[in-house]
């Protein structure tokens, strides 16, 4: 099997020429205590595991699928091009910025080229590949080289979206995958006196397959991810919690999608008689999903349906609607005082104690910003 590495675009966003080979994982990369603790959800029963996956503090905390399919279109109207998508956002009281080169895309049938941003497609990709990886002896960890990632097929992963409710072809899967192996994105913070840190990746350090036919013909091909190295290095120092996988897909909403992952991060005290509150700011700066709305009214309109779509699909019990409003009645603030349904607040308190019972010093995400490779 060839397998190769993408590397970042160049300056005039194509695609180098020279590739890196990527070794395929050894047989022993496919076990060790850290995927033991990667894939040891804490449940009663085969069905409760079904339902889990993990989601990973930084890398699910950066605004990194922001921009529709629909809006990407009306840019390159305008422009031709997709130029580099500049987002500011915060990490648990760290300012970050996160920069995104689109992927540029040949249509081997036309021969013509196309600018990708990373949307929700491919969100939903990276989520089902990270259920996969979470099977056993799906995923690999590679230490002395500080990588990670997965082997499916895309039989597999076609069913994994189908059963969750997010049918895509075969033809859509290989475009998702190929815009998430072409997309880079840096993550940089300056933290006054502790200077500056960056890192620099593709969305999947590294994509690769093999088949016997053509590979949009072979759905049995196997193909091979490596996941982003903030990713790995969540495995590798155990920031990353179990959550409900199968709940979060049953949204339709990209933004319940991501609140979900938010609360399940970050609400980590949850009960009936310890809300939660949000603010509609908060939610706008560090989910980029709402930049699009050029009226507030429609983009506070489009939070209250994510919160419903919260509540109907059992994460919420209630939520409480605060509106602050400054000089002459200007809405200058919403803020949304939750209280989780009773599985929400279940599941919350199998992921402490999941994360209680891990092996291992936590170190702060952060500090690979500069060097993921730290070991």
């Amino acid at each position: 099997m060839a397998i190769r590495k993408k590397q970042p675009e160049t300056s005039e966003n194509k695609t180098t020429d020279e590739e890196t080979p990527v070794i395929p994982p050894n047989e022993a990369d496919f076990g060790g205590q850290q995927l033991d603790l990667f894939r040891a959800f804490l449940c009663n029963t085969d069905n409760e595991r079904d339902q889990l996956s993990n989601t990973f503090d930084l890398w699910d905390s950066v605004p990194r699928y922001a921009v529709s399919r629909q809006q990407m279109d009306k840019i390159r109207k305008e422009k031709g091009f997709l130029d580099l998508q500049q987002v500011e956002f915060h990490y648990r009281g760290t300012k970050l910025k996160t920069i995104i080169q689109a992927a540029r895309i040949l249509d081997e049938k036309t021969g013509t080229t196309k600018d990708y941003y990373p949307s929700a497609n491919e969100e939903l990709i990276e989520d089902a590949l990270r259920k996969i990886a979470a099977e056993q002896r799906n995923a690999f960890f590679d230490k002395p080289n500080y990588r990670s990632g997965v082997v499916f097929s895309l039989h597999e992963l076609r069913e994994e979206l189908k059963r969750r409710g997010h049918t895509r072809s075969y033809q859509q899967i290989i475009l998702s995958l190929n815009i998430l192996a072409r997309s880079t994105i840096e993550i940089r913070s300056t933290n006054g006196k502790d200077g500056e840190k960056f890192a620099v990746s593709c969305y999947f350090s590294g994509l690769a397959a093999a088949s016997k036919y053509r590979l949009a013909e072979d759905p049995t091909a196997k193909w091979i991810v490596q996941f982003h190295p903030l990713v790995t290095q969540s495995i590798d120092s155990l920031t990353y919690r179990q959550f409900n996988y199968a709940q979060m897909m049953s949204h339709t909403s990209q933004l319940a999608r991501w609140i979900h992952k938010q609360l399940s991060l970050k609400f980590t005290f949850a009960s009936l008689t310890t809300p939660f509150e949000m603010r509609y700011s908060t939610i706008r700066r560090d989910s980029a999903l709402l930049n699009n709305y050029s009226r507030g009214r429609k983009a506070i309109e489009a939070l209250d349906e994510a919160w419903s779509e919260l509540i109907k699909n059992g994460v919420l019990l209630t939520t409480q609607k605060s509106e602050v409003r400054g000089g002459r009645g200007k809405l200058e603030e919403v803020i949304y005082t939750l209280t989780p349904s009773l599985d929400f607040i279940s599941a919350i308190k199998a992921a402490n104690k999941r994360e209680n019972l891990a092996v291992g010093k936590k170190t702060d995400p952060v500090d690979h910003l500069q060097n993921p490779k730290r070991r």
